[in-house]
């Protein structure tokens, strides 16, 4: 069993990744190659999508 366990689907982490560009990279190489860069990018934008859900909008 992984002692990482994922909050954030690999739905929502494939549609962000569209959204920013980089799911080509996953799909090819797989999460380890993209960059720290990216996935705290990606990070960021599943956070912004979590607070506008809890605002309503």
């Amino acid at each position: 069993m992984s002692r990482h366990r994922s909050i954030m689907s690999d739905a929502l982490k494939a549609e962000i990744a569209k959204e920013l560009g980089v799911y080509n990279t996953v799909q090819s190489e797989g999460w380890g190659a993209v960059s720290s860069k990216n996935c705290g990018n990606i990070v960021k934008v599943a956070i912004e999508m979590a607070e506008r859900n809890l605002n309503g909008k």
